[in-house]
């Protein structure tokens, strides 16, 4: 499962052969969680609530990315690495 970005201690994947809706992985402090494109997770959990905020933010500014990468990974193309998020910015 290929790593699209890492800040913070997070680490953000999405598989290949996925199911809708869109949606990537979300991982930090042993905790996993599916997150849709808007920063909600939709299943799993992650109990910090600055890491939840952090994850949703970079969603939100990342939306058109994440859903060039789910085309990318339908089509069975790689994927791109997007920008982490950066201090300020959580």
């Amino acid at each position: 499962m290929p790593i699209i970005s890492a800040f913070f201690g997070i680490v953000i994947r999405m598989f290949y052969k996925e199911h809708e809706p869109p949606h990537f992985h979300a991982e930090h402090a042993g905790q996993r969680a599916k997150v849709d494109f808007d920063g909600e997770i939709i299943a799993g959990e992650i109990r910090s609530r600055k890491a939840r905020e952090r994850i949703r933010s970079w969603a939100q500014h990342h939306r058109a990315e994440l859903e060039a990468n789910w085309e990318k990974m339908k089509a069975g193309r790689p994927l791109e690495t997007i920008e982490p998020l950066h201090e300020g910015k959580s």
